[in-house]
């Protein structure tokens, strides 16, 4: 289940912290073929193993601690509008309101998560972002597959997509070699694209419990909203990893074509297990 969304914005409760510094589902996700140069850049290490030292997982995980808890679960019009709110462009400078973003969905919170990191690391100094690259990342009802949130929000292997053609991070499918914070994209059914049931997460840790393996993640999830969830493993028909290395390569977002085919192709069909894999330069799934 995904979200359609059109811009609306609420109140202007800020939470300064933030704000960068800026200088010179059961998920709603929703649902290009094309080669860029990032892609190019990215082939080789985009099919190898995820860089072991995860320097950027610390932050991603940072982040979800200054997001709220609960709030509630929804994939109407309310979430929508929600997010809009969270995540708006206001005086030339993006404004970032977690509380605002309530109730909430799956792509909704692990993209929230992602900029409130962003943001965070902004303000710390160890990121530096342009206005450009921070308007492209603005929430504003965009089409599955168009622009940076529609990407990230498409059905299928949509964050893994643009994680592939900017040269974010690594992708894999190997519960072995992820660690928490890493965001993931679960499958619950065998379905890629129109007819999958998934939901998007930051993964968090497994662990063996009574005899089963257990995944635990960070999303917003049914019902309560933003929070932890521990699932069998063995209910999980499909998992799909992405690491972020290198997020000054957002500024390779701005080259992308406006519109990814492929994902938005997402919306009305499903495709192989291949083709997906070969989206997100991965040899195999």
């Amino acid at each position: 289940m995904r979200l359609t969304s059109r811009p609306a914005f609420f109140r202007a409760s800020v939470l300064a912290t933030l704000l960068p510094l800026l200088g010179g589902c059961a998920a709603l996700a929703g649902k290009s073929e094309g080669k860029s140069d990032a892609k190019t850049k990215a082939d080789s290490k985009a099919e190898g193993a995820p860089s072991a030292a995860a320097q950027w997982n610390p932050a991603v995980l940072a982040a979800i601690e200054k997001l709220p808890i609960g709030g509630g679960y929804s994939t109407g019009v309310d979430a929508r509008d929600a997010l809009l709110a969270g995540i708006a462009w206001e005086e030339d400078k993006p404004a970032l309101r977690p509380k605002a973003a309530q109730p909430s969905f799956c792509s909704g919170a692990t993209y929230l998560a992602f900029l409130v990191m962003l943001a965070q690391q902004q303000r710390a100094g160890q990121l530096t972002l342009t206005p450009d690259v921070w308007r492209a990342l603005i929430v504003e009802g965009q089409a599955d597959g168009q622009g940076v949130w529609g990407r990230w929000n498409a059905n299928g292997p949509g964050t893994a997509r643009l994680f592939f053609e900017t040269g974010l991070g690594t992708n894999f499918t190997e519960i072995k070699q992820a660690k928490p914070g890493d965001f993931m994209k679960i499958f619950w059914n065998d379905s890629l694209g129109a007819t999958e049931k998934g939901h998007s997460v930051v993964f968090l840790g497994s662990s063996v419990e009574n005899g089963q393996e257990m995944v635990s993640f960070w999303s917003s999830n049914q019902p309560g909203g933003y929070g932890t969830k521990q699932v069998a493993r063995a209910k999980i028909h499909r998992m799909l990893f992405s690491r972020l290395e290198h997020p000054e390569k957002l500024s390779e977002a701005l080259k992308l074509p406006e519109r990814d085919p492929f994902l938005a192709s997402l919306e009305e069909k499903s495709v192989s297990v291949g083709e997906a894999a070969q989206a997100v330069g991965l040899k195999k799934w």
